[in-house]
Order: C-alpha cells, then structure tokens, then sequence
C-alpha cells in the first residue's frame, strides 16, 4: 500500500521526498538498528506516513511497535474517521461521519503488567489527569475548527469509578470552557454506546475516550461503512504528527496477495499533505480517488470488487 501512495503522489508530482524503512517483519534481536533510523527520520522531519505493524499476540516479550511508537514521540491524540463515502459496495448504515478521537500514551495500553505468582497477571490500566485533559481539549477543539456540534466521552465509570471516573470528570470540565462556542457535550458508557453506534450512529459526532474503547469503536464504526480499508486515521502530539489507517488491520490473511485496499493509507496521506499546506496537490488526489470510488468500477474486494492493488492505483492515476 506504501508503494500504491508513492506512485500516486509521484504521478501527482507531489513534492514530498520519501524516506522508506520497512518495518513489516521486524526483529527486534536484528532490527533495532533500522527501527532507530524510523524514529530518527521521525524526529527530523516532525511528519512521517505509517503503515500497521504487526504485533504477534502469542509472543511474550514482543512490544507492539505501534504503542511503543507513539508513546515514544507522545503523539498522545488518535484521530479515525469514519465517514460514509460515494460508492456502490455495501455498507450498513447511511449518514455516518463520526470522529473517534482516543487518548494514545495510557489507559490499558499502558503495557504494565506482571506476575505477582504463578497463574496470576495483574494488568495496570493508567488515568491521569494531566493527559486526560488534554486529549480532551483536543476533542473540543478538533470540534470547533471542523464545524461538528457535539463532543461524546465514552467510558465505563460506573464499574471504574477511580479511572474512568476521572477520565469522565475531566471531560466534563473541560466542557464547561467551551460552552460558550455552542458545542454539545454528552457521555455514554462504552457498552451502551457499541450498541448505539451499530443502531443509530448518526447521533454521534466526536468522540473522545481512552485508548482500547476508541481501538473497539473505531473497528464498529468501520464495519458499518464498508471496512476498515476506507478508514483514515493520523496521530498527532505537540512535535509531531504520523498519518497512518484509522483502524489499525495489518491485513495479515492477504499478505503478498496483491488485493489490499490503499485507500485508508491514501485517504490519510492526503490529511499529511493538507496538514503540510498542500492543498492543491491533496485536493487533486482525493477527487481522484472519490471519484473512482463513487464510479465503482475498479474497486478491491474489501468493497465488493475485483480488482488488485496495481490496477486500483492505475485507475487514481488515470483519473489525475
């Protein structure tokens, strides 16, 4: 899919020079070098496009390259989007355009667990007010420079009242500053609201919650729309921003298969090059790409097509 945006930008003349590490089967006893040339390459440039790494569930001892990342550069705001588009695949649900905004550093990804004894593992789920408030203020004020009307917390503060429960106390604070802009503000419990978002998500606007229920609601909100293929995503901290799928699938089942769909790595490459105040360049890709979406001739199969990888990227480029 990396290689699907480079041709495309290339054809687009963007004027974006890529410095590629592949990561994609990373080891850390052989690969710690180059992961530190990624991270370097990060620092330097302050903007980076990323693909999902994949993170072995069965291997103990293997960090997620993913969390580490972000909590590494404190790129501590997720953002997927989760929009209906123009298209003839099937989707589950119309009037979609939700923002699922999720606190990236803590919560249960924290990575904090042990064995005290055997046949027992505790697993630390970190809140903190200082960062809670800030992926907060980030909710209301991605809200206010994108015209949305509603902010909802999602959390489960009534089971964790200590940790959800300042994660809720916090946002409705921080609400109370932003009154004034006209901005709604609700919270729902996550399990209430996995169910309301499959039934009536239209009653959604932004969401801000912690890390594992926006990793659940994003995947749902995916599901209605046509996939996790057509979801972009970016993270973004203080110094800086690493666009990458809003849903984080590494498409492990149809590695080397050439069927993957690019357009949640392009969708959020063309977020990077608006943030980089491209806006020409990302304007003439994005109608590229609507538009052979909205025709729906050449479509990968995650959107009821047949087409691969190559000719979907030659169908965007064609209509450049």
């Amino acid at each position: 899919m990396a290689n699907s945006v480079q041709s495309i930008f290339k054809a687009a003349n963007v004027p974006v020079e890529f410095e590629t590490f592949d990561l994609a089967s990373y080891n850390p006893a052989t690969d710690a070098n180059k992961l530190k040339q990624a991270m370097d390459s990060i620092k330097r440039n302050k903007v980076a496009l990323k693909g999902i790494l994949y993170t072995p569930v069965s291997r103990l001892g293997h960090i997620s390259l993913n969390v580490g990342m972000r909590k590494d550069l404190d790129i501590y705001a997720s953002l997927s989007l989760i929009r209906n588009m123009d298209g003839k695949w099937a989707t589950r649900q119309q009037n979609v355009d939700i923002a699922i905004i999720r606190e990236n550093t803590e919560g249960e990804y924290s990575g904090l667990e042990h064995t005290p004894v055997p046949g027992v593992v505790e697993s630390l789920k970190v809140v903190t007010r200082e960062k809670t408030e800030r992926i907060a203020r980030f909710a209301f004020d991605f809200a206010l420079k994108n015209n949305r009307k509603k902010v909802t917390c999602i959390h489960k503060a009534n089971i964790m009242k200590l940790g959800d429960g300042l994660f809720l106390k916090v946002c409705r604070d921080i609400a109370k500053e932003y009154e004034s802009s006209g901005i709604k503000f609700e919270d729902m419990i996550v399990d209430n609201a996995s169910m309301q978002l499959v039934s009536r998500p239209s009653q959604f606007d932004v969401i801000v919650c912690g890390n594992l229920y926006g990793n659940i609601l994003s995947n749902i909100g995916a599901a209605l729309i046509g996939g996790p293929g057509i979801v972009p995503g970016a993270n973004i901290g203080s110094h800086y921003a690493v666009f990458e799928p809003g849903c984080r699938h590494v498409g492990k089942a149809i590695q080397g298969s050439n069927t993957a769909n690019p357009t949640a790595l392009l969708l959020s490459s063309i977020y990077m090059l608006r943030s980089m105040d491209l806006n020409d360049h990302a304007d003439a890709i994005s109608s590229s790409l609507y538009k052979v979406l909205a025709e729906g001739k050449v479509l990968t199969p995650d959107l009821d097509g047949s087409s691969s990888t190559t000719q979907f990227t030659e169908e965007v480029i064609r209509q450049l």
